[in-house]
């Protein structure tokens, strides 16, 4: 009887052993599916938030074209093109240079008109291209 009884607890371990495995094959199986939904929807999410991206940066570039800009200024802030009165001049007035077209009895040193400063870029003075003082 001995010889029955062990091969009973033998047997008994080996389908408890085989049903542990099973059920751990089971669990595993299980969450690996879990895990590929969990990725398909993470994979959902990233092609949606590209999708928004690349419709937030058109949407941004539209933003900034100065049609945009110009439409917004008009309909929303009801702003409107400066009137002449209204513009008022930065600085002092640009000055207008002076052509003289040399006479053939007028020597070619006096370009510029009796009482006339010369304009333009003179060695002593490197601010006089620019116009400031």
């Amino acid at each position: 009887m001995s010889r029955a009884r062990t091969f009973l607890v033998l047997w008994v371990l080996a389908i408890v052993a085989t049903c542990a495995a099973f059920v751990l094959y089971l669990a595993l199986r299980v969450r690996s599916v879990e895990l590929g939904y969990e990725l398909g929807r993470a994979h959902a999410k990233v092609a949606r938030l590209r999708e928004v991206k690349r419709v937030l940066e058109l949407e941004l570039a539209s933003h900034k074209t100065p049609e945009r800009v110009d439409l917004v200024a008009r309909t929303l802030l009801g702003m409107s093109e400066p009137t002449p009165e209204r513009i008022l001049a930065a600085g002092k007035p640009p000055e207008v240079e002076i052509e003289t077209v040399p006479s053939a009895a007028a020597p070619a040193s006096s370009a510029t008109p009796a009482g006339a400063e010369p304009v333009g870029n003179t060695d002593d003075d490197p601010l006089a291209a620019t116009g400031e003082e």
